[in-house]
């Protein structure tokens, strides 16, 4: 029997690690794992996991779970660890999941090993396999820059995404003791609408978490004609469409990248290519540079100086709490922290603005504003994440010792006339 253990690659298409599930078993179990560790409380004082991330995974998770029953499988949604539940099932099991590069969850893996559990895991969240990029991980250019123009000159391009499995092996008979098959009672969510203000309603059919809205939001946005003036409007701070809204999907593995790639090919056929359609290529290479920087780096990012050899940084509670609350006084930043409480959700834009604003202004410690988006993102995953953080704190491979953004200057150039402060209530 093999076990699919679904991580951040909650979907069917692409899916290079269920492929091989289900070209190998005779008999398949499907399982996700919510770990009890996203329920504790952080060092920084709030739980790992907000209501906004619980709502949109448990609605991915649903979705999964209705392409799976209609291939005559299912989908066991478990809480508990993954070495708790996989090593009580016998030493005949074997194991295929999605390689992930963080710290923790590769500690999943080497703890499954050292009770004896078979694992095969497979890289699949980038949108350029490691093997086919100029260099190996231990010389990727720290630099995105130079991973760029070296990935580019070298013409290296993705994969074509692999069709989604339409056939899968049937589950075994096999009884999951304690095994709840409410998603909703494992995650822990509590549904409530979604502010009507929100950039990404996610409670609305065509947002939801899953596989089914994901690939349908990227047919509708790259049958339209948005993508064509992408780079003009990727600085927007409210609204549906001023980005391409697919970090959600993609963060959850609803969505492959490749997927996003093959369409955004498919409208410069159509539409024709210019400087715009480009920018969703660079952002999604952007995304790959920090996945492949924990394949280089791994632990390190995560240690206080990160990559540099600066100091720990310091960390005041009070300031803290009235930075993830919006009462820092800056208007600008405040309608940030705002919104994203209630959204779950946060323009780019914003995001470098808050995040300068904790590190630079308040002297905080990225770590605690790290745990703070982790909270609250839907579209949190933990390269990105980390990458970002790092970047603004000038303690990842950004040549600058830091990235400040001027809130006032910020504001008259993206907020000229307070719409944005206006809406999250926070007017000058």
């Amino acid at each position: 029997m093999i076990i699919h253990w679904f991580r951040n690659d909650l979907r069917l298409h692409d899916n290079q690690a269920l492929a091989l599930s289900a070209a190998q078993a005779d008999q398949l179990l499907c399982v996700y794992f919510h770990d009890p560790r996203q329920d504790d409380t952080t060092r920084w004082g709030f739980s790992r996991m907000g209501g906004h991330r619980r709502t949109f995974l448990a609605d991915a998770l649903l979705d999964l779970d209705r392409a799976l029953r209609a291939r005559g499988q299912r989908l066991r949604v478990l809480k508990g660890s993954p070495r708790q539940w996989l090593s009580a099932l016998g030493p005949d099991v074997r194991v295929v999941c999605e390689r992930i590069a963080a710290p923790e969850e590769s500690d999943e893996i080497e703890a499954l090993r050292a009770v004896g559990v078979a694992v095969e895991e497979i890289w699949q969240s980038s949108l350029l396999e490691p093997d086919d990029l100029p260099f190996t991980a231990e010389l990727l250019p720290k630099i995105f820059t130079d991973f760029r123009r070296s990935v580019e000159k070298a013409q290296v391009t993705p994969r074509a995404p692999l069709p989604t499995i339409e056939h899968l092996p049937p589950p075994p008979t096999l009884e999951m003791t304690a095994a709840t098959t409410n998603i909703d009672d494992v995650l822990g969510v509590t549904r409530a609408p979604v502010d009507p203000r929100a950039s990404f309603p996610y409670d609305t059919e065509a947002w939801r978490g899953g596989e089914s809205a994901g690939l349908a939001h990227v047919r509708r946005y790259f049958s339209s004609r948005l993508p064509q003036t992408y780079k003009q409007t990727r600085n927007g701070l409210a609204g549906l469409d001023y980005s391409t809204k697919f970090s959600p999907w993609l963060a959850s593995g609803a969505l492959s990248p490749r997927t996003v790639y093959a369409a955004l090919r498919a409208h410069e056929d159509e539409q024709g290519a210019n400087e715009d359609t480009y920018w969703i290529w660079f952002e999604l290479l952007w995304r790959d540079h920090f996945r492949l920087l924990h394949l280089q780096h791994g632990r390190r990012l995560y240690r206080a100086a990160g990559l540099s050899s600066l100091p720990p940084p310091r960390h005041d509670p009070q300031a803290f709490e009235r930075w993830c609350t919006g009462q820092t006084g800056e208007t600008f930043i405040d309608a940030a922290m705002c919104e994203l409480a209630a959204t779950g959700y946060l323009s780019n834009r914003m995001r470098q603005n808050a995040a300068s604003w904790l590190v630079n202004d308040l002297q905080g410690d990225f770590r605690a504003g790290a745990a703070w988006f982790e909270r609250q993102l839907i579209d949190y995953d933990p390269y990105s994440n980390q990458g970002n953080w790092l970047y603004i704190a000038g303690r990842g491979t950004d040549p600058r010792t830091g990235r400040r953004f001027d809130p006032l200057k910020q504001a008259q150039d993206y907020d000229r006339h307070g719409a944005y402060r206006a809406l999250w209530n926070t007017a000058d």
